[in-house]
């Protein structure tokens, strides 16, 4: 799957209508864009009352393909700070923007050029040479870490320094804001373990190679992917391997986003009797990180039980 580019022209006339970038803003307060959910809903809790977030990627968009629309370029112009996965996750449509935006604030090397997989332990680096042969491979490794809670923890912190540096005067009440929610996340944590617990080294199958972060904090076993390499459509040549593969490992449940395709996903759970868990890829418009954390945890315990059960002589 090749990403998708947007076209420099088009950018251009949007751009002519952002003009120049506007004037800091007013009371120390911060207008910040998020390319995607999870990281808007994040920036919101560290900034409480001292700003406030705009989200570019619709959470039921891909966020590795985003159309251009007018509105980002101008959200963009008028952002102090700007908070991307970073790790090529964007790579397709989000610096094109920000050359278009022409606001000296978000471009990179600024301060308020905000990289959050700087703040987290990146899992799955390649090793050794990466080339497109390898399919729509991140060669800094996997960019899907906030699907792991302790990463957004880590984000958080790194958001309040962040955000502190561009506002001063907001720096206190934005490190208070990220402890607190540290504090939160620590709490629901110990609930969501303990909820899949049961269910250390159960094998299960992703669609994207999108849940490693995931899977290794709730010690499941991702044993396959229905992309072949990442970015590639299925072949019915892999989909009966892997059919082979979750006979043989008796998966219990196979998880993916609902942005990516179901229809594959379907056939083969019917004919291997694996659970087909659809689950939210971020944190929609005005939802709590935490929230979606806890959406994603109960819709996987839910299967695997009745995935297990129905296995049993």
């Amino acid at each position: 799957m090749q990403r998708r580019h947007i076209a420099v022209a088009s950018i251009l006339a949007i751009s002519s209508i952002a003009g120049g970038s506007r004037p800091a803003s007013a009371a120390g307060k911060l207008h910040v864009v998020a390319t995607v959910g999870d990281l808007g809903a994040i920036a919101r809790e560290v900034l409480g009352g001292g700003g406030d977030v705009t989200v570019l990627a619709r959470p039921t968009q891909d966020p590795h393909f985003v159309d251009a629309r007018p509105n980002l370029i101008l959200d963009l112009n008028r952002a102090d700070a700007l908070v991307s996965m970073g790790l090529d996750y964007e790579v397709g449509w989000l610096p094109v923007l920000v050359r278009g935006a022409r606001n000296a604030r978000i471009q990179p090397g600024a301060p308020g050029y905000i990289v959050a997989s700087s703040a987290v332990s990146v899992l799955e680096v390649p090793r050794g040479r990466v080339d497109r042969s390898m399919g729509d491979i991140h060669p800094g490794g996997n960019p899907h870490f906030t699907l792991d809670p302790r990463n957004g923890v880590r984000v958080a912190r790194a958001l309040a320094q962040s955000f502190g540096a561009l506002s001063p005067e907001n720096g206190a009440a934005y490190q208070r804001n990220a402890e607190a929610f540290a504090t939160q996340i620590a709490a629901r944590e110990k609930g969501w373990e303990a909820t899949l617990a049961p269910h250390k080294g159960t094998p299960v199958v992703s669609y994207h190679k999108s849940l490693a972060y995931l899977t290794a904090w709730l010690g499941l076993e991702e044993v396959g992917t229905i992309e072949p390499k990442p970015g590639i459509p299925p072949s019915a040549a892999h989909v009966a391997e892997l059919v082979s593969a979750i006979r043989a490992r008796h998966v219990a449940a196979i998880i993916q986003e609902r942005w990516y395709p179901s229809s594959v996903a379907e056939q083969i759970a019917s004919q291997t009797g694996a659970h087909l868990v659809l689950i939210s890829g971020m944190t929609p418009d005005g939802g709590r990180y935490a929230d979606h954390i806890d959406e994603v945890v109960r819709a996987i315990a839910a299967a695997l039980p009745a995935a297990h059960a129905e296995k049993r002589p």
